[in-house]
This record gives structure tokens, C-alpha cells and sequence, in this order.
């Protein structure tokens, strides 16, 4: 439920946002990161590491972590980069 609420205001503020725009709180949509896409070792390496326990975020599989990049949560692959799951902006 939570999710879907998050998910609906994310799309709700990126349909009246300009693409790659920054929002007054630092959150930058990415529309690249999604499943299955590999994340740039750049913006990965900006993101900080997240304690998902902290965030309420599901345990991340082995070789995976959490970071916190421009205001979204991403979980990726360490190693790669491979995208596992996106939350964007994930401020209250």
C-alpha cells in the first residue's frame, strides 16, 4: 500500500516536472533506472549507502546493496551495476 501511494505521488510529480529537472530538495528523475538497466559507476558511486532496515527497504540479496542517489533509493548489483529495484524519491 505504501508503495502504490509513493509510486502514484513519484509518477504525480514527474508528470508536472521537466525530464532530469532538480525539485527544491535535491531529487533528480532518472527515467534510465529502472529493472534490468545497469547504472552508471558515477552516479553510483555519488549515492550513499543506505541502511534499509532504517528505510523500511526489503534485505538486499547477496552482492546487492542500497544506495541513495539524487533523492531515489536504488538497489543494484555492487559489482555491476544491474538495477535490481527503484524507488524514486522517496521523501515524505
Amino acid at each position: 500500500m505504501k508503495r502504490t501511494a509513493l509510486a502514484a505521488m513519484a509518477f504525480a510529480l514527474a508528470a508536472t516536472s521537466a525530464p532530469m529537472a532538480f525539485a527544491q530538495d535535491g531529487w533528480k528523475q532518472h527515467d534510465e533506472w529502472h529493472k534490468g538497466a545497469q547504472i552508471q559507476k558515477e552516479d553510483w558511486n555519488r549515492g550513499q549507502p543506505v541502511d534499509y532496515h532504517a528505510h523500511h527497504l526489503r534485505k538486499p540479496p547477496r552482492g546487492h546493496e542500497w544506495r541513495q542517489v539524487d533523492g531515489n533509493y536504488v538497489l543494484a548489483a555492487a559489482a555491476t551495476g544491474v538495477i535490481a529495484s527503484v524507488i524514486a524519491h522517496p521523501h515524505h
